[in-house]
This record gives structure tokens, sequence and C-alpha cells, in this order.
């Protein structure tokens, strides 16, 4: 990399993430000062939309090539009082803990306590909520059988698709007023819903095309205080880029880069839309406007590369918003989750890999950083070549690119109902989450702990935890006398969690639908502004509800264990077995070590086992697929994790299949962490066993010694590993290519290894900045020796 960016990297990875009040203050402001009863709730948030980028600090970077912060400078984190108001305890929490944490200072605190708690304390979409929830949800919340994403988080776990990159701000505003002049009050009853909401989404796009002009109106006196001529020049030039863009479609290459930028940054200044969005197909979106400039010799090849470097050094700048409590829990880390997608298929159905494929991949390795994240779309229509470059990148031990089976993601979206143009411009997004990029609105709406709703069942009912009784018609354990009935008592309490957890989820849509709309989301995904409907109240295209399983391997090894040891080996009783859990195995040793060495484990090409995970997911499948949402959209099943498998670990005791209490969960759809006995391709087959199509994303981890990577042979045999899987409809593989040794050294001496980077779920992360039970749950991964 050149100088300049070496500088902006270096300056990018030395910040300090820190709490930023500003946006509160100003959103604050806003409502306090404004007469709410003069405009509409889409007009009143397109309205603090524009008070806030009529009034945010600018932040310019000496060297930077792309403009425009989310906070007053680089990692100052803002806060969504309006979504949920931090304590003074969670920012005192943020400000001292080990891992993870934000610098607070006192004047933030200050203003916290005098004016952002009292103000938004029963306004707020989290507190609005839980005044809601039925007492069976909180309950189960409270026993770590789910989470709920949408507590801290807005919806838009979603992607930008090719409209965002043709239209100019301008022509949205245009189609925007034609649609208002069409709207006829005396036959559609909805007109003046959607005139309110088109207002709020025309408010909303002159924001942006305000902010841009004052980054010109900067630039430009920047350009006339230069002493050095060509800074001069590049401050102009940056300025005519921000006169022309987002206001106007972009023409060039680096006005693509900064028009994305700039709606980037006012939809997660807007609202904080679950840390992902991202311009998706980034390969495909920019191709014409880097081969147009090539033809013109208006750009080149070295421009095109340290320009995408400004663009990956702006992502890098926006640590993800704070998250406390069970939130913190499910998902504590920096990485902001957005996964930018290269390769795939294009939407005629051929091969997506061109050379800018390539150079965003040379991008990637040269600048290693952990945000963005990436991942490579693998067709069978894509040349090895892609795959062999993305594992070159991957063998250095970055934890990225991800791999995704572009053919398996286009079956699960039209299995979904979508057509195959659609499909095919789609992809995955945050860690695994398939959808229509530009055209689907989908929800992540929480984690599920698989392995406590078994808890449960063996206790009849009754949280072991908590001690309260969950369910009140639970099937006894000391009355069932055959596995059928077992799995009938298990089936019977996992639809009544799924079904608490859906009427929550049903609450939380109508609030966000109602109160909470997401102007700028619904400005970029197709047909919002044709119907006149938000983004979270089923404007998009398409709706989808994600519930994320989590357990899956856990789980299975458990179904296992009962059915061969209670069931057909008759070793022992369910209630014996309830006996040996509540004890956490203190006396029964043997029979733990019968449990986890004697049993069929997933993760081995074991039919005795995998069959239960076929089971598992078949039955989650049953209960949670197509369900309405009250936004038009169809509930869907997912199996990640993030970092949810370490606190529902802490939530479920001791489990059959030899595990001990308030231990960690096995992770994604891998198997339980040294469960695997018999290589990365047993591993494979065993994910393989159950059908991920019925699925919206599925993530596997699988960590190699480096060993695999030696020689090109070594390479071209991982390959052909990969492309197996996927031929099997496997949904997605990432590799940690590192050993234990160097693991455990550097929890032993972090001071060693401070840039040392792993693979987490899906994402990379620094070693040092995970909790110690995270690092011990990688450590605890198998690490498959280099023989295939």
């Amino acid at each position: 990399m050149n100088l300049r960016i070496a500088q902006l990297r270096n300056h990018s990875i030395d910040a300090v993430n820190r709490i930023s009040v500003e946006r509160a203050v100003l959103i604050t402001d806003f409502y306090t000062n404004t007469d709410l009863l003069n405009f509409s709730i889409p007009e009143q948030r397109g309205l603090a939309l524009q008070y806030l980028m009529q009034h945010k600090k600018l932040w310019f970077q000496p060297g930077e090539l792309i403009v425009g912060e989310r906070g007053p400078e680089p990692k100052a984190v803002p806060t969504y009082p309006e979504i949920c108001v931090h304590s003074i305890n969670d920012l005192e929490m943020l400000d001292s803990r080990n891992k993870v944490s934000y610098r607070v200072d006192a004047a933030t605190e200050a203003t916290y306590k005098s004016q952002i708690i009292p103000y938004w304390t029963g306004k707020s979409i989290r507190d609005k909520m839980f005044a809601s929830l039925p007492a069976s949800w909180k309950q189960a919340y409270n026993a770590g059988i789910f989470t709920e994403f949408m507590e801290q988080r807005a919806p838009g776990h979603t992607v930008a698709g090719e409209k965002l990159f043709r239209c100019g701000l301008l022509d949205l505003q245009k189609e925007i007023n034609d649609i208002i002049c069409s709207l006829n009050q005396s036959e559609d009853s909805t007109a003046t819903a959607k005139k309110e909401e088109l207002k709020g989404i025309s408010l909303a796009c002159e924001s942006l095309i305000i902010l841009a002009e004052r980054y010109a109106d900067e630039l430009d006196q920047r350009a006339l205080n230069a002493d050095d001529p060509d800074l001069a020049n590049e401050f102009g030039q940056l300025a005519a880029i921000c006169r022309k863009v987002p206001a106007h479609a972009p023409t060039t290459f680096h006005e693509a880069l900064q028009h994305y930028w700039f709606i980037h940054i006012g939809i997660i200044s807007e609202l904080n839309p679950w840390d992902s969005f991202n311009p998706g197909r980034l390969d495909q979106h920019l191709l014409q406007f880097f081969r147009k400039g090539l033809e013109e010799n208006t750009l080149t090849i070295d421009k095109a590369k340290e320009l995408l470097q400004c663009f990956w050094i702006k992502f890098n700048n926006h640590p993800a918003p704070p998250k406390v409590g069970v939130t913190a829990q499910e998902s504590n880390t920096y990485t902001d989750f957005c996964l930018i997608n290269i390769g795939g298929l294009t939407t005629d159905g051929l091969d997506a890999c061109n050379e800018l494929s390539f150079l965003i991949l040379d991008v990637i390795e040269e600048l290693r950083l952990l945000q963005p994240s990436s991942m490579v779309q693998l067709s069978r229509k894509n040349p090895d070549a892609l795959l062999h470059r993305a594992l070159k990148i991957i063998k250095t031990g970055y934890g990225q690119p991800s791999l995704f089976n572009t053919d398996a993601i286009i079956q699960e979206l039209m299995r979904q109902g979508k057509t195959a143009e659609d499909a095919r411009s789609g992809g995955a997004s945050g860690c695994v989450e398939a959808g229509a990029f530009g055209k689907e609105a989908y929800f992540l709406t929480g984690y599920f702990n698989l392995p406590k709703i078994l808890e449960i069942t063996l206790h009849d009912g009754m949280d072991p935890l908590t001690g309260i009784q969950l369910v009140q018609d639970c099937m006894q354990m000391s009355s069932i006398n055959s596995f059928d009935d077992f799995i009938l008592a298990f089936r019977k309490v996992l639809k009544h969690f799924i079904d608490i957890k859906i009427q929550g989820n049903d609450i939380i849509e109508k609030i966000y639908a109602t109160e909470m709309p997401s102007l700028l989301m619904s400005a970029v995904i197709d047909d919002c502004i044709g119907n006149g409907r938000d983004y979270n109240a089923g404007g998009a295209r398409y709706n989808s509800s994600y519930i994320q399983a989590v357990g899956l391997g856990t789980l299975t090894d458990c179904m296992s264990s009962i059915f061969h040891h209670a069931f057909e080996n008759k070793k022992f009783t369910l209630t014996e077995l309830v006996r040996m859990l509540d004890h956490d195995f203190e006396g029964f040793e043997e029979m733990q070590h019968t449990l986890l060495f004697d049993t069929p484990k997933y993760g081995n090409d074991d039919p005795g086992a995998d069959r239960f995970a076929t089971m598992i997911v078949d039955t989650l499948f049953d209960f949670i697929d197509g369900r309405p949402t009250p936004r038009g959209g169809q509930y869907r099943l997912e199996m990640l994790p993030t970092t949810s498998h370490v606190y529902f670990g802490k939530k479920t005791g001791a489990t059959p299949d030899g595990r001990n209490a308030f231990d960690v969960l096995s992770e994604g759809i891998s198997p339980v962490q040294g469960a695997d006995m018999k290589g990365p391709t047993a591993v494979m087959k065993s994910a393989a066993s159950f059908d991920h199509i019925k699925t919206g994303g599925t993530l596997l981890n699988q960590k190699l010694s480096p060993a695999f990577f030696r020689n090109e042979a070594m390479i071209s045999k991982i390959g052909s590993l990969v492309r197996s899987y996927f031929s099997m409809n496997g949904h997605h593989v990432q590799f940690n290519v590192v050993d234990a040794a160097t693991l455990k050294d550097a929890r032993k001496h972090p001071e060693k290894h401070r840039g040392l980077i792993v693979r987490v779920a899906g994402y990379s992360d620094y070693f040092n900045d995970l909790i110690p039970e995270l690092q011990e749950e990688i450590i605890r991964r198998t690490e498959q020796g280099a023989e295939l």
C-alpha cells in the first residue's frame, strides 16, 4: 500500500473506541424543541434526520479520498436513545469492562444524566416493547430460551442493490412527487398514510444532499487555503464529487464509492439497523464504472485500488454501536457485520467473477482489516482461480474471506418465493443470512437456545436454573416408555416456545412499523416507494423474519445419547438421567465418560448421530417456516450463533451429551468442540446430512492446521473439499488457520499477539478482544490435521 493508505490505515487501527453523545443530543434537541403534533411520524423522523445532518460535526482526515463519518471522528460511536436508553450503569460498564470497551468521558455521562435519560425513559422502543410483551415471553427470555435483536437494534439486516448505484436521490424525490400527485384519496383508503410516508422518505433523501453540500463547502474552503497546488486540486475534485453525489447518479468509479458512502452514513445514522447494511455485490455494482474509467483513461488500476482501500478503511472506522446486557452477551464485538459479496452469478445466470473481483481480494489481503467483512460467492460456474485466490488469503490466518455456495443460496431464495433473477442478484449479509439484495427487508429476531428446550423437557416443563414452571402441560419423563414418546414431548415444548417467540416478535414488528419508520432504507430498497409503505412496515418486495437456532451439534449429540443409552441399550432411565444432570455428573463420572466417548457423535459422518440433526432441522422448519408476520412476510429458519452459544451455555445446565453445566454450546452447525474425530471430510458430510435449502443460512466453522496450506497441491485439495461440500448444498464454510499452541500462547501473553485475528462465528475478530470463555471455545475446536 502507498503512504496515504498506510497513514489512513494506521489512524483507523489506532483510534480509540468511544461513545459520542453528539447524535443523542441532536435528536433529543429536535424532539424537545419541535411541535410534533404538526407532523406525522414519518415526517418527524425525516425532519429529525435533516436536523442531524445540518448540525453534526464534519470530519475530514488528511489524505482521505472518501469523506463522511457517522460520529464526529473515527470510532466515535453514537447512541440511539429513541431505540434503547443506556443507563448510567451501562455507560460506566462500557467504559470499564476489559473486553470491547468504549470510553465514556465525564461530559457524556453528565449529558446522559441531565438530558438524554430524563427525556427518553418510557419513550424508547425498548421501553414500549417490554411494556407490551406478555409475561410468558419475558419468562422465556429471562430463562435464556431466546434473545431479541430488536431490543437494542432497529430492523435493517439487509443489503443494497443495483438501484442504489443507478439513481440519484433527486431521481427518487421526483419519483416520490409523481406518486404523491397520483394518489386518489376517494379510491384509496391508505392514500393519506402513503403520502405521509413518502413525504418522510423525501425529507430523508434531502438530508443527505444537505450533508454532501456541507462537505463540498468545507472542501472548497480547504482548497482555497491549501498552499500545495496538488492538494488544492485534490480538495477541489472531492468538492465537485460531493456536489454531484448523492443528489445525482454517479458516473465514475470515485463518484460511485462516495455516492454509496453518503447513503451508508445516512442509513446507519438514522437508525442502527443491526450493524450490517452494506453494498453487497460490490464487484458487480462497480464494474461498469471501473471498465468505463479504464477505457476512457480517466482511471488506472492503481487508482481504483487506492480508492477501494480508502473505502475499506471507512468501514473500519465504524465500530458497532455499544451493546449491553443480554445483547452484549449474544454478540459482543466491535465488528459491524458489513459483509461484502464477491463473485457469484449475474442476473441471467452467468459467471459473475471478473477482474474487479480479484482486485478487491488484493485489497482485502493487503489491508488486513476487521471491517468490512468479506465473502466469496462460489457457484459451479465460477472458476477455480477465484476459490484458490480466496484460499491463499485464508491461509494467512486472517479468517477472511468466508466462502458461500451461490447455487444453494439461489435455491433457498427461490424456495422462499423469489424470482430467479432476484435470487441471483442476492447473496448473504451479516454472518450468513440469505436475502434478495436491494429488494428484501429481512429482520433478525434473535437467537433460540435448542439445548435449553431439551433441558426443560427433561425437567417436566420446569426451568431448573430459575425453578419456574414454564410449561404447564408438559409430558412427565417418568411416564415415557419409548423414544418416540420422548420426541413427542420434546416437540411439544419446542413448539410452545417457538409460538411464544413468534407472538412476541409480532408485537415488536407492529411497534416498529407504526412508531419507527426507516426512511432511507425505504428509499433504497425496491418497492417501498412504489407501495408508499415503509421498510419496517412491509413495503419491500420481499419480507422475511429469521429465527436463529443455536446449539445444533449439542442437541444432536444429546439426542444420540438419549436414544442409544436410555432406550436402545437401557443403561439408565430418563429419571436417572435427570438426576445425573442435576448433579452435574458429580458421582456419575463413569457414565459421563460413556456419554462423551461411547456415543455416536455428530461431525463424524456417523448416521447413528447425523439422523438426529436431520430430525431437529426438519422439526424446526415445520414449526417456523412460512408462518406469517404482521408486515406481510414470513418467518424463516437460520442456524448461526455469533457469540450467543457462550451466553446460552451459561443459561443451560449439564446436558446428556456429557457436557458440564454452564459450559459453552456448539456454535453454528459445527460439531461440539472436540467431538469431530475423523477429519474435515467427515464433518462436512455430517453437516450436509440435513437440507440446507430449508433454511436461510447455516454457519460451519472449521479449524485447519497451517500445514493444510503448505503448497499449491494442498490448496487445490482444500478447494476440492469446498466444492464437494457445496455440491451437497452446504450453504457456507469458513476456516480458522491457526494452531492451538499459538492461541494458548496468545491467551497467556496477549502483548505478543496484538495482531492475531481469528474467525469467531460469521465474523473475524482480534483474539485479544474476545472474552475468556470465547477464547477457550475457539482453542477447543478440533484442529484438523494435514491429511485429506
